[in-house]
């Protein structure tokens, strides 16, 4: 199994303060569930999500997951499944609550105006869909491996942030959102974005 390397630290104010619409953040855990998740997968992290950080809002994480710690930004409710969080407290419960190291990789490229407006009917579709229970996430991923493209009735965290890059035009769609699981976002897996797009290397939060 690929194994995450140590990494150069930055403080969670810094990496929050850098924080841009489209980065990824990558999340490794000791649970149960998390070890799961990375052994299905054969991932070196168990979580992804992306950055939203529109207008003069505070960063905000888009991510799919089954706890429901932190109100949704988007619903104001607790929920599990597809959620947008305040970046800063999403990084602080992962770590604080569920015990996770955390990275995130800078999206190179601009995002425009079109860019946004597509994340935002994203949001609007997506927000509150449920999370697929462990067997479902193994079929899901599997069906992904043969490149067969599932309904997203229920949909996983790698998914969400493919199928989200896809429709900003960002990821090519030449593969099911399926196929990608949280180590496809490492840069040991390398993510194939539409030029002039690209992801940089991992960066280690404290």
């Amino acid at each position: 199994m690929r194994d995450a390397p140590p990494l150069p630290l930055l403080s969670l104010d810094d990496a929050v303060e850098m924080a841009a619409t489209g980065d990824v953040w990558l999340f490794r855990g000791r649970s149960l569930a998390d070890q799961a998740i990375r052994t299905v997968t054969n991932s070196p992290v168990n979580h992804v999500g992306m950055v939203v950080a529109l207008d003069d809002l505070p960063p905000l994480l888009w991510h799919a997951e089954l706890g429901k710690s932190l109100p949704d930004v988007w619903t104001g409710e607790r929920q599990r499944g597809v959620q947008l969080h305040l970046l800063r407290d999403a990084v602080t419960t992962w770590r604080e609550r569920y015990g996770q190291r955390a990275w995130f990789r800078q999206l190179d490229g601009e995002i425009t105006r079109e860019h946004e407006d597509r994340l935002m009917q994203m949001i609007e579709r997506f927000d509150g869909r449920a999370f697929p229970t462990m067997a479902g996430l193994a079929r899901q991923w599997a069906l992904g491996r043969i490149r067969r493209r599932t309904s997203l009735e229920t949909i996983y965290c790698a998914e969400l942030v493919a199928t989200t890059y896809q429709e900003m035009g960002l990821l090519p769609a030449d593969r099911p959102a399926s196929w990608y699981d949280p180590g496809k976002f490492w840069s040991g897996d390398r993510v194939e974005l539409v030029p002039p797009f690209a992801l940089g290397g991992e960066l280690a939060v404290a």
